[in-house]
């Protein structure tokens, strides 16, 4: 590809580009299933938290923390203590957030039967 083909990318502005990270965000399961986790509760340990979620690596669970924490999403309170007690909360805009994917678990309860309908339809052998 000769250099005058490549296109220039788009000015996006910082608000798109916060919508666009948040929707990367959200879109990961993990972030989701921890932010569910941590909805009306306070200082939630991170075995806890881990127990809670599932089957998610203690790697992964550290890394989504850490994005959340970074965000504004969560606090993380570390307790000097030996073994050091680490618990994690919602911040109001990590409670914020959960109100607003929360139409997920919604559309999910009331579509659920028709979503599982047309896959076995799709998934039939006749289908294919």
């Amino acid at each position: 590809m000769a250099v005058h083909d490549v296109k220039p990318r788009p000015v996006v502005s910082k608000k798109d580009a916060l919508v666009r990270e948040m929707l990367e965000r959200v879109a990961d399961k993990w972030t989701l299933l921890v932010i569910d986790a941590l909805e009306g509760k306070r200082d939630v340990r991170f075995s806890r938290l881990r127990e809670a979620v599932g089957d998610v690596s203690q790697k992964m669970l550290t890394k989504t923390l850490r994005q959340l924490e970074r965000d504004g999403l969560i606090s993380r309170r570390v307790h000097a203590e030996v073994p050091p007690r680490v618990e994690y909360t919602l911040t109001p805009l990590g409670d914020s957030l959960g109100a607003a994917v929360c139409g997920m678990w919604k559309w999910v309860d009331a579509h659920v039967e028709d979503v599982e309908r047309s896959r076995r339809k799709y998934d039939a052998p006749a289908q294919r």
